[in-house]
């Protein structure tokens, strides 16, 4: 059984001597060191959320697939890599990443998305992954000619929609029949039967993914019950099911309030035990933001300090094109200054914490009480290591930010700023 980690902190951000650190390390040095913005993650954390689940799941087969998209730092595949972790991707791109952050790990890959494209599948099929989540029947049609041309014989499993609510933002709820995501589970028998005529299709298992951010447990265990019912009369009907893909979506809590990961982790497990009743199929779990949210920051510095009327606006030197979860989904983060105020300090002041890129959408708060700063002062937005680095862009001809991983006291650029000379390095002129 996996060695039980300690959880107290559900963050490793903390004062020290009234500095900022993650970990060990002093985020003014950092900052000096490196510039800003910056993100900052703890490995320590990261191996501690990922060990929560090893630990949830140790009484019966499993693989913690984890979510590539979620954070796919070279650097952080193979701090999890070499924790035992499998890859949950949803593109050639990212099966690329997986191999060249640990080649081993391609076998405990499963291959998710909606539009997988022909080289994509021929890359997936060559590197021998562990199991495509097949979302269509056209897709599945495809999958077969491509593993016939070159003889390799593709495992999968189909991704079914069980029409289960999540209460999670729109954008990221994918369980319902309306969604884009999967095939209808009242369907699927009748497909699996087809599948199974082709030698050169494996149907190994069936896969469910109902939405991100999903802080109640019990629509887990609602999906699970569908797609154990379905397993059940697969196997009737002669497939040798042996993988059940639970997929992910166990959300964190964004806000300041207390956060307990590992009870969080304890009620998902109870769950998914529920659903799964006496399914003596290998677990494969695809979480992603729970492991690196937490454990992820964004470090800038305070441009200017604005009035207009009655507004205050902090202008930062992050951008939404650094972090565009609050302009995207109105995802709050909490935003703390790097230097701790002191109990005699001025009350708070309602500002908006904006960034320098020309939409009125470039925000990262609104109204929202934060200690008075000045110019060149540092804050953090907490909680940004999934979905902040890999949704980045280069909007308004802004290189993206560099990322810096910390272990207790070492740390390590893990990828350094990117220049002009990299975002024009594409572009050609007559």
């Amino acid at each position: 059984m996996p060695k039980k980690v300690d959880t107290a902190s559900a963050r490793p951000f903390t004062y020290r001597d009234r500095l900022l650190h993650c970990d060990e390390a002093d985020l003014t040095n950092l900052a000096a060191q490196h510039g800003t913005p910056l993100y900052v993650y703890s490995a320590q954390q990261i191996t501690q959320r990922f060990q929560l689940f090893e630990q949830a799941f140790a009484s019966r087969p499993h693989t913690i697939c984890y979510a590539v998209k979620a954070n796919s730092s070279l650097a952080i595949l193979r701090l999890l890599a070499k924790q035992g972790a499998g890859f949950d991707i949803v593109s050639g791109g990212e099966l690329e990443r997986v191999r060249k952050a640990h080649k081993p790990a391609l076998t405990k890959v499963v291959f998710s998305g909606v539009g997988k494209q022909l080289w994509e599948i021929d890359a997936a099929l060559e590197a021998n992954i562990l199991l495509f989540n097949v979302e269509s029947e056209a897709e599945l049609d495809l999958l077969a000619a491509r593993a016939e041309a070159l003889g390799n014989v593709a495992r999968f499993a189909f991704r079914v929609n069980p029409d289960v609510f999540a209460e999670t933002h729109p954008y990221i709820s994918t369980g319902l029949s309306e969604h884009k995501f999967g095939i209808d589970i009242k369907v699927a028998r009748a497909i699996y039967r087809r599948a199974a005529k082709s030698k050169w299709l494996d149907p190994a298992g069936v896969s469910v993914h109902i939405g991100s951010q999903i802080r109640k447990v019990d629509p887990f265990a609602a999906a699970l019950t569908r797609v154990t019912s379905l397993i059940a009369d697969l196997r009737k009907d002669g497939h040798n099911i042996r993988y059940v893909d639970a997929g992910g979506g166990l959300g964190i809590d964004y806000g300041a309030g207390t956060f307990d990961p590992a009870k969080q982790v304890e009620k998902y497990a109870a769950a998914l035990t529920k659903g799964l009743a006496d399914e003596p199929a290998h677990l494969l779990l695809e979480p992603g933001r729970f492991i690196v949210a937490q454990a992820g920051a964004l470090l800038t510095r305070v441009l200017y300090v604005k009035k207009n009327g009655s507004k205050t606006f902090v202008i930062t030197d992050a951008a939404m094109n650094d972090l565009i979860r609050p302009a995207l989904y109105h995802a709050h983060h909490e935003i703390i200054p790097i230097k701790q105020p002191t109990k005699s300090r001025r009350p708070d002041l309602q500002v908006d914490v904006v960034g320098p890129v020309c939409e009125s959408g470039d925000f990262f708060a609104r109204d929202r009480a934060l200690p008075a700063v000045k110019p060149n002062d540092l804050v953090i937005l907490l909680d940004a290591g999934a979905y902040g680095m890999s949704q980045t862009s280069n909007y308004n001809t802004r290189p993206r930010p560099a990322e810096v991983l910390v272990e207790g006291r070492s740390t390590k650029l893990i990828r350094r700023r990117e220049t002009m000379r990299d975002l024009l390095a594409p572009e050609l002129l007559d």
